[in-house]
Order: structure tokens, then sequence, then C-alpha cells
């Protein structure tokens, strides 16, 4: 279009050259009108070719913009290539340990908890053992990793380092649809409330005497769990614990039941439930012994002790639970029976423990429940933010009776109290006095087996 425009202009100029020179040629023999005339086309040919220049201008300075936006457009084109794929958005909370969230339902959170205990176990003086006085322990160290996956799939793994070894203790995958919860792999089959609360959220240092008595621990197996409105059913098939799995003759393969009813009444909450469990031993057990220690883990002492019953082929038991919160208040009452089956006529001994426990807060605080179990309190007014924490007495009677059908193991009365001091969230510090009662003990003092027996601890404990 430019050299177009040149064109034009050297025609317009070339006509204007031919015609002035016939104007000077003649101009002393032209007439004024002619003249005039002239002059006019002059003018003309004057302001078309100043018109044509600023036509000129304006093509030439839009080549220039067109060629600035075209660099301009190449250079964003180049920086976006440069530029690395954008990621999608990671969200990081804090639960006690970081929690990483991404898109599509993924999750990732270390978890773990470290729980150290101390404490005396005082017996008469004629009772001579090694498990006796002071003692401590490293009660729990566990560190894991727990999270979800997109379509309501999630996984749990934790060990635990205690004793110089690494055991497995949860090891597991789930998928949650609705109110539904599948779970495969090593976890707790469904023996109680007390044993299905964490040990993080007890109120003493260890559970009633029953729970570890009756051998209650993690095995590996397929479960399912349903919610609806204030219910919950859980039912599992289980085999051995994973630690065991490679040793001959464990081939155990039982099966739980569990049902609880958990309604509310304004700020009430209740907790109603009951459970039924069968084991079969395998053929190669043989026996099974039931025993207990004194309220506390770190001595191996067992004052009651049935020692081995032989023919044992399998395991029958049924549980009853019960529990409410009130504001500050809560209390909690559990029994649990169980029937060791031998073969042929042999007698079937039928052992019994159950515990009655009630707390309060001194503090503005309350016991937390979920899924048909405690959960860890959150500290309302937390220390390092002017507050003095959460703080909470308890007291428990726990029975156990280990003597039927001609099998006496003895039987246990524990009165229990305890402190309780959660300064902030996840960390704990517990005191606890267990005064003990024993008849037909396994361990006589002075040829009896009837007498007390105190035991004192504390445990610093921090979660994650």
């Amino acid at each position: 279009m430019t050299s177009h425009l040149l064109k034009t202009i050297g025609l317009f100029a070339g006509t204007a050259a031919i015609a002035l020179y016939p104007a000077s040629a003649m101009a002393e023999t032209i007439s004024a009108e002619q003249a005039a005339a002239l002059l006019g086309k002059l003018n003309q040919l004057e302001r078309e070719v100043a018109d044509l220049k600023a036509q000129l201008g304006a093509v030439q300075q839009s080549q220039q913009v067109s060629t600035s936006a075209i660099a301009a457009t190449e250079a964003k084109i180049a920086a976006t290539e440069a530029r690395p794929a954008q990621q999608p958005p990671v969200n990081i909370g804090w639960k006690g340990a970081p929690e990483i969230k991404g898109e599509g339902g993924w999750s990732f959170k270390p978890r773990g908890r470290i729980l150290f205990d101390a404490g005396t176990v005082n017996a008469p003086d004629s009772i001579v053992d090694p498990g006796l006085g002071f003692a401590s322990e490293a009660r729990r160290i566990r560190l894991g990793v727990s999270g979800s996956m997109p379509g309501g799939f999630g996984y749990k793994l934790e060990a635990d380092l205690t004793g110089g070894d690494v055991e497995l203790t949860d090891a597991l995958f789930t998928y949650e649809d609705g109110g539904l919860t599948l779970t495969v792999g090593q976890h707790n089959p469904f023996q109680g409330l007390e044993e299905l609360s964490s040990s993080n959220d007890t109120s003493f240092i260890e559970r009633a005497g029953y729970t570890d008595a009756f051998g209650f621990e993690r095995q590996v197996g397929i479960s399912a769990q349903y919610g609806v409105s204030d219910l919950l059913f859980q039912a599992g098939l289980f085999t051995d614990n994973i630690t065991d799995l490679n040793d001959d003759g464990n081939d155990s393969i039982g099966f739980d039941l569990r049902a609880v009813a958990m309604p509310k009444f304004g700020e009430v909450q209740t907790h109603f439930g009951a459970s039924y469990h069968y084991r079969d031993l395998g053929d190669a057990i043989g026996s099974r012994r039931y025993r207990q220690r004194p309220a506390v883990h770190f001595t191996d002492t067992r004052f009651i002790d049935t020692g081995a019953i032989g023919d044992a082929r399998s395991e029958r038991s049924y549980g009853l639970e019960a529990a409410v919160i009130a504001g500050r208040f809560h209390a909690v009452a559990e029994s649990h029976w169980l029937t060791l089956n031998r073969s042929g006529n042999l007698p079937d001994p039928t052992f019994f423990g159950g515990s009655v426990e009630a707390g309060f807060f001194l503090s503005d605080d309350t016991r937390r429940y979920g899924d048909g179990m405690f959960k860890g309190i959150k500290v309302s007014d937390p220390v390092g933010q002017g507050g003095l924490g959460a703080w909470q007495v308890n007291v428990r009677y726990d029975h156990l009776d280990l003597s039927d059908a001609g099998f006496v193991g003895g039987t246990q009365d524990a009165y229990e109290a305890s402190l309780i001091w959660n300064p902030i969230d996840y960390v704990r510090f517990l005191l606890s006095y267990s005064r003990l009662d024993y008849r037909d003990a396994a361990i006589l003092a002075a040829g009896e087996g009837n007498y007390n027996v105190d035991a004192f601890a504390g445990r610093f404990q921090i979660s994650f």
C-alpha cells in the first residue's frame, strides 16, 4: 500500500510540473481569468498531496504498532512456554503434626506417641520378687503414617519401637462409602469400649484388668462397620496377630460382633453396647493361660494367674458396656465374660472381669466421644494462652475373677484414683494410685493367698 501512495504522489507532482511549465512560459500572454483558474488547480493539487502524505504517515504508524503488538504477543507465548506447569493447590493443617491435603481426596499425616511410666509396687514383706519396688519403662513409643486417597480409600501404618524390637501395631487399608467402612489388615477386633478407645485417651495408667488377662490384642482380618443415625454395627473375621503369623501352629480363626446405640439427649451423650466373640484356637494351640499385672505395666509380677490350661480348643465371650458424658462429668461401666472350651468332657471354665469408672473435670472441659469410643480432649484454656490447661480427677473399681471349674487363678479387686493434667492438646501428665485386694493369689505371702498390694505410678505422654 505504501508503494501505491508514492506512485500516486509522483504522478500528481509530474502533473503539477507540466501544468506550471506552460503557465510560466505563457505568463505574459494569458488573461487574468486563465491565471486564476491555474492557481486554483495548483492549490487543489497541494491539498491532495498533503492528504496523501498524511495517509502515508498513518499507514507507516499502523505498521509499527502491528509490529510491536506481534513482538509482545510472541514474548508472552515464549514466557508461557518457559513457565513450569502450575501444581494443584496443597493445604497443610496441624493436628499435633503436619497434615497435608491435596486435590481429589489425597492426604498424608505422620503420627506417633511417646509414653513414659515410672512408679512403685509394694507388697507384703514376706514376698520376695524382683518385680516389686521402683521401676520405670518406655510404655509405648510408636511412629507411623496415615492418610486418605481418592475414591474413599485410606490407610494407616504404625509400629511400636519399645523393647528393642519393631512390632507392627496397625497395618490396615480402608474403604469408606457413606456410613459404611471396610477394613483389611491388622487392627483391633471389636472387644469393647475401653479396648477400642486409644491408650492416649484412657483415664488410668492401664485399662481395666480383664482386657490384658483375656488377651485382647490387634489381629489380622477383614471387618465392616456401618453407622446410621445413633446406631453402629461392627463385624469382623480375624486370625492371629501379625507378629505370630509365621510361627508354626498359629492358625486361629474367629469372628467378632458389636452393636452400639449412642443417643444424645440435649447436651448429654449416652452409650450402650454389647459384643460377642468366638475364636477357634487352631489344632496346635493346646493350652491357654490367663493372668494379670497389678494395675501397672512396668512389673512382670502377676499376683493372679491360672497357669496353663490344657486341651483348649476355642474361646467364647461376650461383653456389655454403658457410658454417659454430661458436661464435665463422665461415667463408664463395662463387663466381660470369657469361656474356654476344652476337648472331650473336660470342664469349661468361665472367667469374669468388669469395671465401673467416674470422672470430673476441674476445668471447663469435657471428655470427647465419637464412633462408639472415647476421643482425646480439646483443651479449652491451654497453657501459653493465659490458661491452666485441663485438669481431671477419676475413680474406678476394677474386678477380675480367674477362678472357676476347679481352676484357682485368684481374684483381684482394684480401687483406683487418678489425676490428669493436659497443659495443651497432645500433651498429658497422669498420676494414679491403686489399692489391690487379692484372694487366692497365685503368689503366697507367709503362706497366705489373701493380702493387699499398693501401686503408685506416673506418666508423661505426648501424642500426635
